[in-house]
């Protein structure tokens, strides 16, 4: 049965899973958004491929950004989810 809502960017996530992050190794889907469970900073790749880094992120944020990877390196925010 299709879902009855349609797909576009600013829907809500259909499934989550917890991020390893890695300096080498896209997530196993790109991410609609990513939930922030513990504070600090979070350098993706975004959906264009370009690295940047948001600082200061606070516990319990959702970031509206879609994510291709998290890198390990320069996070140091804690138990992020991925939202797709």
């Amino acid at each position: 049965m299709p879902a009855p809502y349609s797909m576009t960017p600013d829907s809500c996530a259909q499934n989550a899973f917890a991020v390893t992050a890695s300096d080498t190794v896209d997530l196993p889907a790109p991410a609609r958004a990513l939930y922030i469970g513990g504070s600090g900073n979070v350098k993706i790749n975004d959906s264009g491929n370009g690295a940047v880094t948001f600082y200061g992120v606070a516990a319990g944020s959702i970031l509206p950004v879609m994510a291709r990877r998290v890198y390990a390196t320069g996070t140091t925010a804690t138990n992020i989810v991925a939202l797709i």
